[in-house]
């Protein structure tokens, strides 16, 4: 005898209210299930079930469909009843709102993560934001600053020399020994393409040297009060350059406000000419002649030539102790948010960019109702206010 189940489907979408939007008569079994995976679809999914056990199902979409409903309903679908009631309360609906966003957090591959409204300090997501961790060339954001508050003209030309090398991790650089640009260029290069020898020659050239250099980052991390960050090099290839999630959303919130690091980190990519020697003629008569040579580099964060994203600051970094790092200012949602995603897998930090960018986007209603009553600030934190 055969067996079928009366399956119905509720609308999920408006205001929390449950809409039936279709009946499935589930007859003989064509694709097989999972019995435990399908004990998890919420009985108020189901109409009604067959006395006879359910053991197939017609339409593996269907089924699809039964299981990811879960997400999304969970918190929804409690008491059907009450949530037709729920505009009477403002207080309680604030407490239904952060309680959303609890349990729709997305689930991030990066160690250590922390999402801030900008605006107001708001800690929207936070996960191992305490962690000391090295960071990589997330370290030439400061480098950067550093450079730009000694006021040295972007013109002066600059040679990379044999001290620029890293002999550290034999990192591979498309700036040859004896390359001159100016200080302009390389600034860009350290930024968009995280170029260590240019990193390196800017910090040496810097007054006083390097290790006046290294000082005066240690000095801006202390002004930016991040307690818990250490650089020992200009690059960001020493494991000792050191920071935590906290302290680099301090970071990134000041390096806004310099427009050159702003314009440099969100270009998609760079080009620089400089003079070649390249031998050329026949196979019996060849000479030696002097050109110019077009170098492109590629901004080493490609979500900047995304065109879903808006994005007013970005800085990538790795090494193998820190991990994929990504740190970013975008506009998700109509609002800016720096996002700090630290000791990530080579795709995971783009993806937990996505993530994040995505789910912001899902709950941009939520967290505008949720700030028009100031009774309710999740994870708010007098570090991140603004005065």
């Amino acid at each position: 005898m055969q067996t079928s189940s009366h399956v119905v489907l509720y609308n999920l979408k408006s205001s929390f209210v449950s809409t039936k939007i279709r009946t499935f008569w589930i007859p003989r079994p064509i694709v097989k299930i999972n019995l435990k995976l399908l004990r998890q679809v919420p009985l108020f999914l189901i109409h009604s079930i067959p006395r006879a056990p359910l053991q197939y199902i017609m339409n593996a979409k269907l089924f699809t469909l039964l299981v990811a409903s879960l997400t999304t309903i969970s918190v929804a679908h409690a008491d059907p009843r009450s949530t037709r009631t729920h505009h009477s309360n403002s207080a309680e609906n604030n407490i239904e709102a952060v309680s959303s966003l609890q349990l729709n957090e997305p689930q991030l591959n990066s160690l250590s993560v922390l999402v801030l409204n900008q605006d107001n300090g708001q800690a929207l997501y936070q996960k191992n934001i305490d962690t000391q961790t090295p960071i990589a060339s997330i370290t030439k954001l400061m480098t950067a600053m550093v450079i730009l508050d000694a006021h040295q003209p972007m013109d002066e030309d600059i040679t990379i020399s044999p001290l620029d090398v890293d002999y550290l991790r034999h990192s591979s650089s498309r700036l040859a020994v004896g390359t001159t640009l100016s200080r302009g260029e390389l600034l860009h290069l350290a930024l968009i393409a995280s170029e260590n020898r240019a990193a390196y020659a800017l910090a040496r050239n810097y007054p006083g040297g390097l290790r006046l250099f290294i000082n005066a980052m240690n000095n801006k991390a202390r002004a930016l009060n991040m307690q818990h960050t250490t650089f020992e090099d200009p690059t960001g290839l020493s494991s000792n350059n050191r920071s935590t999630a906290e302290d680099l959303a301090k970071m990134v919130e000041a390096a806004t406000h310099y427009p050159q690091i702003r314009d440099i980190t969100t270009t998609g990519s760079y080009e620089i000419t400089r003079p070649a020697l390249v031998r050329v003629g026949h196979r019996h008569k060849k000479e030696w002649r002097h050109i110019v040579k077009r170098v492109e580099f590629h901004n080493t964060n490609r979500l900047v030539r995304n065109e879903n994203w808006s994005i007013g600051l970005s800085k990538t970094g790795f090494i193998n102790e820190a991990g994929h790092c990504l740190v970013m200012q975008a506009k998700i949602a109509r609002k800016e948010v720096i996002i700090v995603l630290l000791d990530g897998g080579k795709y995971a930090r783009v993806a937990d960019a996505e993530r994040i960018k995505a789910w912001l986007e899902h709950l941009a209603p939520t967290t505008v109702a949720l700030k028009l009553d100031g009774r309710f600030q999740r994870h708010s934190s007098s570090a991140y206010a603004k005065n």
